[in-house]
C-alpha cells in the first residue's frame, strides 16, 4: 500500500497534466471573453470526467429533488475535504457558476488561468482582496450566475469533521436574497486526502455526493445570518455523521 499510494497519485497527477495541456489552447480560447464563459465550462464538465476515469474514479450523485429543478442562481454550499471536491463538482452541478477560491490559485501554473479570468480569487489576509471578491461574487448572482464556494475557507486537517463556518457566504445570500443549495462531498478525502504525498490517502474508488434540498432566504435579514449558517452546517454535518458514523461536536 505505501509503494501503491505515491504511484496512483503521480499517475493521477500526470494524467491531470496531460488533459489541461492538452485542452489549455481551448480554455484560453474560451476566457478570451466573458460571453464565452458557458463553453468554457462546459469543457471543464469534459475534463472533469476525463480527471477521474483515467485514474479509476467512478462517480456517484443523489440529489433530494431533480438537479434541473435547483433554483437558479443560488450559492452552491459545499464541505471541503480534498482537492477532488473541485473535479467533482464540474460532474453534475447544473447551471452557469463560478468558483470562489484563495487567491493563491491565480500563481499555479497553467491552472492560475481560470481565476484570473471567470473565478473569484479570495485573498484571505486582504481585508480590500476579500470585500472585492465579495463585491464580485454579487455582481455574478445579479447577472443570474451561481457561486460555488466552501465556507470552512480551507480543506480541514480533521476530515470528515468540518470546521466552523465563516460568514460570508450566508451574509451574500442574504443580501442578495438567492437561496443556499447545501453540497455533501461524502468521501473524496478517502480517495485524495491532503497532506504529504507518501503518507497521505490516494487511490481508485468511488466518489460520492449528495445535492440537497435549498434552503430560501427571501425575507431574512441579518439578524438570521447565524441561524442560517448553522442551519447549513448541520445539513452537511448530518450527512457526513451518517455516512461516517461520528458525534458532532461543538464549535
Amino acid at each position: 500500500m505505501f509503494f501503491f499510494r505515491p504511484v496512483w497519485k503521480l499517475i493521477f497527477l500526470l494524467n491531470f497534466l496531460i488533459g489541461l495541456i492538452i485542452l489549455y489552447p481551448f480554455f484560453r480560447w474560451h476566457l478570451r471573453k466573458k460571453e464565452s464563459f458557458p463553453k468554457a465550462l462546459r469543457l471543464k464538465r469534459f475534463w472533469a470526467s476525463w480527471i477521474m476515469t483515467i485514474p479509476g474514479i467512478r462517480f456517484r450523485w443523489e440529489s433530494e429533488i431533480p438537479l434541473e429543478d435547483l433554483p437558479q442562481p443560488c450559492i452552491y454550499c459545499a464541505n471541503h475535504t480534498s482537492y477532488l471536491d473541485i473535479v467533482a463538482s464540474y460532474r453534475k452541478t447544473p447551471g452557469f457558476y463560478v468558483f470562489m477560491g484563495k487567491g493563491e490559485l491565480t500563481n499555479a501554473p497553467l491552472f492560475g488561468m481560470f481565476f484570473k479570468e471567470m473565478n473569484i480569487p479570495v485573498f484571505r489576509n486582504s481585508r480590500s482582496g476579500s470585500h472585492k471578491a465579495y463585491l464580485r461574487a454579487g455582481e455574478e448572482l445579479d447577472k443570474g450566475h451561481s457561486v460555488f464556494l466552501y465556507p470552512e475557507a480551507t480543506i480541514p486537517k480533521t476530515a470528515p469533521r468540518m470546521k466552523a463556518f465563516k460568514n460570508g457566504a450566508f451574509k451574500l445570500a442574504i443580501d442578495k436574497q438567492v437561496p443556499i443549495v447545501p453540497v455533501t462531498f461524502i468521501n473524496n478525502w478517502k480517495i485524495l486526502q491532503n497532506g504529504g504525498f507518501f503518507k497521505s490517502n490516494g487511490k481508485p474508488g468511488l466518489s460520492k455526493v449528495i445535492y440537497h434540498k435549498p434552503v430560501f432566504t427571501k425575507g431574512m435579514s441579518e439578524t438570521d445570518l447565524v441561524p442560517l449558517r448553522e442551519q447549513i452546517y448541520k445539513i452537511l454535518d448530518q450527512s457526513l455523521q451518517k455516512e461516517h458514523q461520528y458525534e458532532s461536536e461543538n464549535r
